[in-house]
C-alpha cells in the first residue's frame, strides 16, 4: 500500500516552470529520499505536499493512503498526518523547549493549559532523542545542533504518519546524526513513512529504502537504493558524471603566514571558563588547514575568537607574517587580511532583504567610497566580476539574495570575503546544506585561491571533505588540539581516534 502518491504535479511561477509533471509513490513504513541539486524542485514539491502552496495554485493529484486530498493551508496537511522538519529552524528562541513543542496545540485541563502534561510529554520526546535537557530550557541558549533536534522532537510529538525531513542533519554532529538515523529506523519499524531530503549521499545510501531523483523540475525516476551508487546518483542529479569532486592542487608554499601560540578563549558570560585551551598551530601560504572534531570541540570558538567575534576574552600570541598582532574586533581582523565566514550564513553573513550586489560589496565599501559617496558604477562592476568568478546562478545582480538557492548564497558570501583581499580565509562549514554541484564549484574556488597564495582554514564536520581538501588536518576535542595529521597519513579512522581519545598523532 502506498502511503503517498503525487501524480502529474506541475507548478509555475512567473517566467519559470518549477515542477513539470512530477510523479512518484512512497510505500508505507519506508524511508524515501528525494534528491536533486538546489533548484531541482525539491522544496517546491514539499511545499505543495505540506500545504504551503494551496491546491488551486498547481496542477496534479495527491493521495494519502489511497485517498485524494487537497490542502489549502499547512494546518490541512497537519490534520492529514503530515509533519515537516524544515532546514531553516522555525523555533521561537525566547521560549522554552516545552513551549515550542506544543505551541498552538497546548493540551488543556479544565479549560486551562495543562503545563504538567506539556512538561511530561516534552521530557518523553527529549529522552527519545537522547537529549539530556530540562524541558524549561530557553531554546535561544542551545546550539544549532540541539535546536535542530528540538525541531525534530516538535514534529515527532504530533505523532504524524508522514514526516518530511528537509536536510535534518545539516547542523548535527556525527554522534547526533547516528542517533537520528536510529530514531528514523525505529519510526520505520512502527510504520511511519519518512520523506528524507538530503545532499549527503552517504546518508541516503545508508538510510533510505528508495530514492526519487529530480532534475530541472522533472522526476528523472524512482529507484531502490540497493540499485544505486553515489556516482550514479550524482550522474542522475546533474546530467553528467562528476569524475573528481576534489580538485588537484599544488603543494603549499614554505612561507608561514599565520602562527598561533598558546591561544585560549574564555566563555563570554562565565569569564573564568575556558572553551578553548592552549591551542598552537601554524598556517602557510597556499595551504588548506582542515579542522575536524565533534560539535562542541571548540572549533568555531577558536577561530571566531581569533577573528575577534566570539565575545569572550582571549589569551595567547597571534603572529601574521611574522609580526605579533592583537585582534579586538572583526573590522580590525579584516583590515589586516584575516576573514572569517560563519557557519550560520543567514544570521551572521548575509543581508537577506538586500540585493546580491550589496551583499557582495558590503565588506569592501571603503575601497570605492570618495568623500563619503559610493562610486556605484565601480561597485556594480566589481560585484558583477566577483559574481561571475563565484559562478553565482541568479536572474540579476540587483535581485534580493533571499531568492537564491543555499549554494548560491554561500557563493555570494565567499565572493564578499574575497573582495576584502584576504591573506587568511577561515571557512566554517562552507558546504553545509549545499548541493553536489555547488560543492564542486566551492572546492574549485578554494583551489584557485590557494594557487594565488591565500591560506585557507577549512572547518568541517564532513570528514570526506576534510580529507579531500586539506594539506594538514588539525583535530580538536574538548577545546584542545587532540592531534595533527598530514595529508598522506590521514584517514577517517585516525581522525575519529583523535576525537574520541583513542590516539594522538603529530
Amino acid at each position: 500500500m502506498y502511503a503517498l502518491e503525487m501524480v502529474g504535479i506541475t507548478k509555475e511561477f512567473p517566467g519559470t516552470r518549477a515542477l513539470d509533471r512530477v510523479s512518484f509513490s512512497v510505500e508505507q513504513g519506508t524511508i524515501h529520499a528525494v534528491i536533486g541539486e538546489n533548484g531541482a524542485g525539491k522544496s517546491t514539491l514539499m511545499k505543495i505536499l505540506s500545504g504551503v502552496y494551496p491546491a488551486e495554485t498547481y496542477e496534479g493529484t495527491i493521495r494519502i493512503g489511497g485517498k485524494e486530498v487537497r490542502f489549502r493551508t499547512p494546518r490541512d496537511a497537519e490534520a492529514a498526518g503530515i509533519a515537516v522538519i524544515h532546514q531553516e529552524l522555525s523555533l521561537v528562541r525566547e521560549m522554552a523547549v516545552n513551549e515550542n513543542l506544543f505551541l498552538g496545540a497546548e493540551p488543556r485541563k479544565y479549560g486551562m493549559i495543562d503545563r504538567e502534561a506539556i512538561y511530561v510529554q516534552t521530557k518523553k520526546w527529549l529522552d527519545f532523542l537522547g537529549l539530556d535537557l530540562d524541558p524549561e530550557t530557553k531554546v535561544g541558549s542551545l546550539g544549532i545542533g540541539q535546536q535542530q533536534l528540538i525541531e525534530i522532537a516538535k514534529a515527532l510529538s504530533k505523532e504524524s504518519s508522514i514526516i518530511i525531513l528537509d536536510e535534518p542533519t545539516s547542523a548535527l554532529s556525527e554522534e547526533e546524526v547516528r542517533r537520528l538515523m536510529e530514531i528514523l529506523r525505529e519510526l520505520r519499524r512502527k510504520g511511519v513513512t519518512c520523506l528524507y531530503i538530503s545532499h549527503k549521499l552517504s546518508e541516503v545510501m545508508a538510510l533510505a529504502d528508495a530514492a526519487t531523483v529530480l532534475r530541472d523540475g522533472k522526476a528523472v525516476g524512482t529507484f531502490p537504493v540497493g540499485e544505486l551508487t553515489e556516482e550514479k546518483i550524482i550522474s542522475l542529479m546533474v546530467g553528467r558524471t562528476v569524475a573528481d569532486l576534489y580538485p588537484s592542487r599544488k603543494d603549499p608554499r614554505d612561507e608561514t603566514v599565520l602562527e598561533v601560540r598558546g591561544f585560549s578563549v574564555f566563555h563570554p558570560v562565565r569569564s573564568e571558563k575556558r572553551v578553548v585551551c592552549d591551542v598552537s598551530f601554524s598556517l602557510r601560504k597556499g595551504e588548506v588547514l582542515g579542522v575536524a572534531g565533534l560539535m562542541g570541540a571548540g572549533r568555531t570558538e577558536l577561530f571566531s575568537g581569533l577573528f575577534g567575534a566570539y565575545g569572550g576574552r582571549t589569551e595567547g600570541e597571534v603572529l601574521l607574517e611574522g609580526k605579533k598582532i592583537t585582534l579586538r574586533h572583526p573590522g580590525e581582523a579584516i583590515r589586516r587580511g584575516i576573514v572569517y565566514l560563519s557557519e550560520d550564513r543567514k544570521r551572521y553573513g548575509l543581508f537577506l532583504d538586500m540585493e546580491v550586489k550589496k551583499n557582495l560589496s558590503m565588506a569592501s565599501l571603503d575601497r570605492w567610497v570618495k568623500c563619503g559617496i559610493v562610486d556605484e558604477e565601480r561597485e556594480l562592476r566589481e560585484a558583477e566580476r566577483q559574481a561571475a568568478r563565484m559562478r553565482v546562478k541568479m536572474a540579476d545582480i540587483e535581485m534580493k539574495i533571499r531568492g537564491l538557492s543555499g549554494g548560491n548564497q554561500q557563493k555570494v558570501l565567499l565572493g564578499k570575503s574575497l573582495l576584502a583581499r584576504p591573506k587568511v580565509l577561515i571557512l566554517d562549514e562552507p558546504t553545509r546544506g549545499v548541493d553536489i554541484g555547488a560543492k564542486a564549484d566551492i572546492y574549485q574556488i578554494i583551489g584557485e585561491l590557494t594557487a594565488e597564495g591565500v591560506a585557507v582554514v577549512l572547518i568541517s564536520s564532513d570528514l570526506p571533505e576534510v580529507l579531500g581538501m586539506s594539506d594538514r588536518i588539525l583535530v580538536m576535542a574538548e577545546g584542545r588540539v587532540a592531534g595533527e595529521l598530514a595529508r598522506g597519513e590521514a584517514t577517517q579512522e585516525k581522525i575519529m581516534a583523535c576525537v574520541t581519545g583513542g590516539g594522538t598523532f603529530a
